[in-house]
């Protein structure tokens, strides 16, 4: 029988007596947090692991433990300079990692930007948005002629797509106006329907795609949010906790959080997470449009998953940046 694992599932529990060896896997934002341990927990497992960061020298200060697991494993890690936020630098990792022509087993979309003050990437675009979703969308077309028939993606999202559908008549706030977590919501949303449309366009070639909610950790994303908001979050969730008799909100752990990338990329059955979003190491239920927004609630809204919707969040993204990607 398949082992069952859950909320409180480390990215070790997962992986048990799985060998990775021979696997090579690309994660973005690999300098904190869920980046350095989903590269440690791989490359302890025999992975070659490629992390893309913007800055490398935070990246090899913070992956010092990634390297040593790494040679016990029999894995590797190597880092390649990656600012999301400038298409420029992402064209040109894709680039460099094009003509080196090493195949990926695995891409996880980690890195990210959380509830940011307004503002705007390189490129000109909102920056949650440019950054959370049309730098990976950039990154991973670009390089879907790497993936290997067998590969997967796999999109980190949040329970914060929740917040708001995607607003392709103005996904820059140029006519209304900005709202931290409204901007976080789309850009999270995006991430799904990323996931829904690469997944239509790949599996024939048996290339699945997924979506992730890590769950809520203590990380370096929350360093935009004001004094005392993180406490005020905490507070109105446990108040919804009682009221639902469930017991008082606890975060979650690194490898904890980390888990269910690590799950729907190497673990999981590939038809069974295959266009879908997933949490706590499961494939997540889909919820009307209109459900509740309490952050404890399971599940995926009906806009984040629905084709259509995704076919079009593909077409305005390709738009954005000058693009076109052919399946």
């Amino acid at each position: 029988m398949t082992q069952q694992f859950g909320a409180t599932s480390t990215t070790e529990d997962v992986l048990h007596n799985v060998s990775l060896a021979g696997k090579r896997v690309l994660v973005t934002g690999v300098s904190a947090g869920l980046g350095v341990e989903t590269a440690r927990a791989l490359a302890a497992h025999g992975a070659t692991v490629v992390g893309a960061v913007r800055n490398l020298a935070k990246a090899e200060h913070a992956t010092a433990q990634v390297r040593r697991d790494a040679e016990k494993g029999g894995g590797s890690l190597e880092l390649l300079e990656l600012d999301l936020a400038d298409l420029a630098s992402v064209r040109a990792a894709t680039d460099r990692l094009n003509a080196a022509g090493k195949p990926f087993d695995l891409v996880i979309a980690n890195a990210g930007v959380m509830a940011t003050p307004f503002g705007h990437t390189k490129d000109g675009f909102e920056t949650q948005f440019g950054t959370n979703h049309l730098g990976h969308f950039v990154l991973v077309n670009r390089i879907a002629g790497l993936l290997r028939a067998g590969s997967r993606l796999v999109n980190l999202s949040s329970a914060g797509h929740r917040f708001s559908d995607v607003d392709l008549a103005d996904p820059n706030f140029a006519h209304m106006p900005y709202d931290p977590w409204v901007a976080y919501g789309r850009s999270k949303t995006a991430n799904i329907l990323f996931a829904v449309a690469f997944d239509a366009r790949h599996k024939a070639q048996g290339i699945r795609a997924t979506a992730v909610h890590p769950g809520a950790i203590m990380t370096e994303l929350v360093r935009y949010l004001p004094e005392g908001a993180l406490e005020a979050m905490e507070a109105q969730i446990n108040a919804q906790a009682a009221a639902a008799g469930k017991p008082p909100f606890e975060f979650k752990t690194v490898p904890q959080g980390a888990a269910t990338s690590v799950w729907a990329g190497v673990v999981a059955a590939a038809d069974a997470v295959g266009g879908h979003y997933c949490e706590d190491c499961h494939v997540a239920p889909v919820i009307p449009n209109d459900a509740p927004k309490g952050l404890l609630d399971e599940g995926v809204r009906a806009y984040a998953v629905d084709p259509a919707h995704a076919e079009a969040l593909w077409a305005k993204s390709e738009e954005m940046v000058g693009e076109r990607f052919a399946a």
